[in-house]
């Protein structure tokens, strides 16, 4: 096989993939309601339908990753698609609330195989100066499954039942399986013959889940306690990683590369300053504006819908210039949309969020592929398992930080009460109280970003 066909069906097979399992992930939302009402569960058991998919990528996109590495990213990578595809089936066929979080956790676990390895074939497969043009047109990817979602799952649960949301993914998922055996050569394995860190990698497990599930239960005592409980298993992951001869994640890729470390960091403060912004502009939009959820739906498109036009040319531009004054650009478009947002009142214009939502997916796109580019450029190949894995965890994790945020901000100025009316001033304090916090994240992340130096290409 030529290089460029290698190339060609790599970028095909890892952008499906790319759009498969964000698609699912904002998709199912839409179906909540529906699943509710046949099985008969309550908002707390909907709410881990959605979340447990998220915990099990974080849980496991890591040591997928390492795998990846030690094993064969093709191979890690076709086995995640078969998993996401069994439980896709699986899900069609659930019939309780039991099965419904299980197929979820399962099909979580394919997805963090999906992610972890997904970037790595990619950096493995184009050289230096095609790097970002490719990664750009698979993060476009991601937002086109992120904000066709809840439009697609919309539909099929309208007019098929939710179950059509789960099942259209199966043909999809063998198709890519058939293309990554068939067609894709390569296998990839960086550090054949090290040894895989269980230990290690169950500690970095309960941490996230013991950090994910305190997130989920701010302001309470027990949530904090939680927190606190995962930090110091994350610290001492840290010290036992750092004493490993294989670690799982090799922590003196964060002290000895600067690249790497900020670039990380960059990329944890851009995903928590901005995933709260449709929570709350979701409820602006409707119990201030009057819009309707449809509608609503609708407008919040305007940021995936920039983010998937620009990631590309963000892409190429990065390939040309510095990637870090590419992505600090827009870092800093990011935080002048969520500047905009903090002076939100009852009576503004509408103008003012479709600027906000335009600057913040332009910014996006701008800081996303340049950043991965950054990222997996700073790491010698045999690392781009675990590189890959930790662009996703950077996501994630700045994703649920970013709710949580928004779940203790709310709880301090509205509570348990409902949106309504004689509360709206509230409801307003809160979300600009929000936006300010995201802001300055944001802000911190253009420091980050500058301060991270020129990117240091290893052996490739």
């Amino acid at each position: 096989m030529s290089t460029i066909t290698e190339k060609n069906i790599a970028l095909i097979i890892t952008t499906l993939g790319a759009f498969l399992t964000p698609y699912m992930s904002s998709a199912v939302n839409i179906a909540l309601p529906v699943i509710g009402n046949e099985f008969h569960i309550g908002a707390v058991s909907l709410s881990w339908i959605a979340t447990s998919y998220l915990l099990a990528a974080a849980v496991f996109l890591i040591p997928f990753g390492r795998l990846a590495d030690l094993y064969g990213r093709k191979r890690v990578y076709t086995y995640g698609m078969a998993v996401y595809t069994l439980a896709a089936a699986l899900l069609t066929i659930s019939n309780s609330e039991g099965e419904l979080i299980a197929f979820r956790i399962l099909e979580g676990l394919g997805a963090a195989m999906i992610f972890g390895t997904g970037v790595a074939i990619l950096t493995s497969v184009f050289p230096i100066h095609e790097r970002g043009k490719a990664l750009g047109i698979n993060l476009a990817a991601t937002y086109f499954g992120l904000s066709m979602g809840p439009f697609l799952g919309g539909f099929l649960t309208g007019h098929f039942g939710w179950r059509s949301m789960f099942l259209v993914n199966i043909p999809l998922g063998a198709m890519v399986i058939i293309l990554t055996v068939w067609k894709l050569k390569g296998e990839w394995a960086g550090v054949r013959g090290e040894k895989f860190d269980l230990m290690g990698s169950t500690l970095y497990g309960l941490a996230v889940v013991a950090v994910v599930y305190g997130t989920s239960r701010l302001p309470s005592t027990s949530g904090a306690g939680a927190i606190l409980a995962g930090i110091i298993m994350l610290i001492t992951f840290a010290r036992l990683e750092a004493r490993s001869s294989s670690p799982v994640l090799n922590i003196h890729l964060f002290k000895s590369n600067q690249v790497f470390a900020l670039s990380n960091l960059a990329a944890f403060l851009n995903y928590s300053s901005t995933y709260a912004v449709a929570f709350f502009l979701s409820l602006y939009l409707q119990y201030i504006q009057g819009f309707s959820p449809q509608a609503t739906g609708t407008f919040l498109l305007i940021q995936p819908a920039m983010q998937a036009i620009f990631s590309p040319f963000a892409g190429r531009l990065s390939d040309r210039l510095e990637p870090r004054i590419v992505a600090s650009a827009g870092m800093l478009m990011t935080t002048a949309g969520l500047a905009i947002l903090a002076f939100l009142k009852q009576g503004s214009s509408m103008n003012l969020v479709i600027v906000s939502l335009i600057l913040l997916g332009v910014g996006v796109a701008f800081f996303a592929s340049p950043n991965t580019s950054a990222i997996m450029g700073a790491v010698e190949k045999k690392y781009y398992g675990v590189a890959s894995g930790m662009v996703g965890t950077m996501r994630l994790t700045g994703q649920m930080f970013s709710q949580g945020i928004a779940t203790l901000v709310s709880a301090m100025y509205i509570g348990s009460a409902r949106i309504v009316p004689p509360n709206y001033s509230q409801f307003i304090t809160a979300m600009n109280t929000a936006f300010v916090i995201l802001t300055v994240l944001c802000t911190m992340g253009i420091l980050a970003s500058l301060a991270r130096g020129k990117t240091h290409v290893k052996s490739v």
